[in-house]
């Protein structure tokens, strides 16, 4: 196994220093130089290995392994977010330090995709022959709108049945709804000239500027720690997942309250129609507002809702329309349910208890992942509740010990998942 850790965590350090965050369309790049690079030097890493693999023009790969009409799905994706503030190590550097290898992707999602890749390759040199066509699917465009499933889903075949390395052990099978709007606020044209923040719709905005056209109020802007740079109110904040709000501090709340937006702020963060209170055993409806931009008196923002997978749309847009503005769906995915008693979950919960000699339930998060783009579907590691969280923060890592975790854990599924 020693082989396999040291080949995965190279690999991974190699993988992280793409920036593979979505970036302009270039020919035949559909998302960018870095995430076609990335997905290259996936391909070409697992054809070294032994592996056949497709490039479906650099939306989406895959690596095949085995025979069989039925197939079983490994669904990763090699794109992230944007790097964001406030890192002590280089973002895209892949450091390997203190047992942790360092960077954006290492945990989500790049890790996992070629812990899965190395899993597979044990399995291939064991010789184990499994008896269904397993494709590791590693897609492009899963922190921005899926178009690489789109895509996948017209030009191949999408297994029925799977998972998704790219969530918590030891399996989740149910996942919230994935709704993003952008709201219009008219504002009034004399508070400012220029107003922008956040970088994602899925990442808590960790920084935010404006431009007032009023005298700056300096005993109120510290008030608020909001800082003054070239003319700029300036504001700092802690980014986090989009579907955990609460792990960061977002960067528009001060800027709102300094500026007097009580209607976006009463909306967006003090949550006066309910929204939140929503909730079933995914966890209570979740709302981040993550992206603001100006133009001609109007105040756009990106917003991150998730609701409880049990839940209609229809009763999260009702509330919505109480706002008085103007909205429109960016995107919307539809929440995971599976029943916690199925093959698939069963099979997949007593691999996790086997190795760590515990006992676990399934359980459901507010993320979305890619297991629910397959008829039967669910996500499979590689966070354990209770360590810290660093995906889409700053000094995303993970460790070598999870690296070999996963390396074992993910050949044990699909093992006993093909066989």
């Amino acid at each position: 196994m020693k082989n396999y850790l040291d080949d995965a965590v190279t690999a991974i350090s190699e993988s992280i220093r793409f920036d593979s965050s979505l970036s302009e369309p270039l020919p035949d790049m559909p998302f960018g130089k870095g995430a076609a690079d990335c997905l290259a030097h996936f391909l070409s890493l697992a054809e070294r290995l032994g592996f056949e693999t497709r490039n479906y023009d650099n939306y989406i790969g895959e690596v095949l392994f085995g025979e069989g009409d039925e197939e079983f799905a490994i669904l990763a994706h090699l794109d992230v977010v944007p790097a964001g503030g406030g890192w002590t190590k280089p973002a895209f550097g892949g450091t390997v330090e203190n047992g942790k290898i360092w960077g954006r992707g290492a945990m989500d999602d790049k890790g996992p995709a070629i812990a899965s890749l190395f899993a597979l390759k044990k399995l291939k040199d064991e010789g184990f022959a499994p008896r269904k066509k397993i494709k590791l699917i590693v897609g492009l465009n899963e922190e921005c709108g899926w178009k690489c499933i789109d895509h996948y889903n017209e030009v191949a075949h999408m297994p029925e049945t799977g998972f998704s390395p790219d969530a918590n052990f030891p399996v989740i099978y149910a996942e919230k709804g994935i709704l993003h709007i952008r709201a219009d606020f008219p504002v009034e044209k004399t508070l400012f000239s220029s107003f922008a923040g956040g970088e994602r719709v899925n990442m808590v905005c960790d920084y935010c500027e404006a431009t007032p056209l009023s005298p700056i109020d300096f005993k109120k802007a510290e008030a608020l720690s909001l800082g003054y740079e070239n003319g700029k109110l300036v504001a700092h904040g802690k980014s986090a997942h989009g579907s955990t709000p609460e792990e960061g501090v977002n960067a528009l709340l001060p800027m709102l309250e300094y500026f007097g937006l009580n209607r976006v702020r009463e909306c967006l963060f003090d949550d006066i129609y309910g929204l939140k209170t929503f909730k079933d055993e995914t966890g209570n409806l979740t709302l981040s507002p993550d992206v603001a931009s100006y133009r001609d008196g109007v105040l756009s923002v990106l917003v991150d809702i998730r609701y409880p997978s049990t839940l209609p749309l229809s009763a999260v847009t009702e509330k919505l329309d109480r706002f008085g503005v103007k909205y429109e769906t960016v995107s919307h995915q539809k929440p995971l349910f599976q029943d916690k008693n199925n093959f698939l979950v069963k099979t997949l919960q007593k691999v996790y208890d086997d190795y760590t000699g515990e006992k676990h339930e399934p359980i459901a998060i507010g993320g979305g992942t890619y297991a629910r783009a397959l008829k039967c579907g669910v996500a499979f590691g590689p966070e354990i509740d209770g360590e810290e969280v660093t995906i889409h923060q700053a000094n995303e890592y993970i460790t070598i010990d999870r690296v070999k975790l996963m390396l074992d854990i993910y050949a044990e599924a699909v093992k006993r998942l093909t066989k």
